[in-house]
């Protein structure tokens, strides 16, 4: 269990740990990955349970670093999620606590790094 899920219900750590287990299925059940796997299954599941949330965000590993970056989809230029699959290299460019993700289309979409784990 990741660093603060314990503020989370018994029933959302479950649905963290079952959304987890499947990504790590779905991506060839390749180990090391666990961290990576949790974050975007508890990114996943929150957005799932909370849908009047505006809160976007992505999670990247640079380097060994998982970065969770939010965005504000209404200044994304027509950012939709699923441009990347899981795995996809993502060239990334930091600058304090911004995350700019380039975009298969050239152009970067700005985050604002929430949480970094590594």
């Amino acid at each position: 269990m990741a660093r603060g899920s314990e503020n989370y219900s018994p029933e959302m750590q479950e649905a963290i740990r079952c959304r987890a287990t499947e990504l790590y299925h779905r991506k060839g059940a390749v180990e090391g990955h666990d961290y990576e796997n949790w974050y975007q299954a508890e990114a996943e599941i929150l957005r799932e349970s909370a849908p009047y949330l505006v809160r976007r965000a992505v999670v990247v590993n640079v380097e060994g670093v998982v970065y969770t970056g939010e965005y504000d989809s209404t200044v994304a230029d027509g950012y939709t999620p699923g441009e990347w699959k899981p795995g996809d290299p993502v060239p990334v460019r930091l600058a304090g606590d911004k995350l700019y993700l380039r975009r298969p289309n050239g152009q970067e979409l700005q985050t604002t790094i929430v949480k970094r784990i590594g």
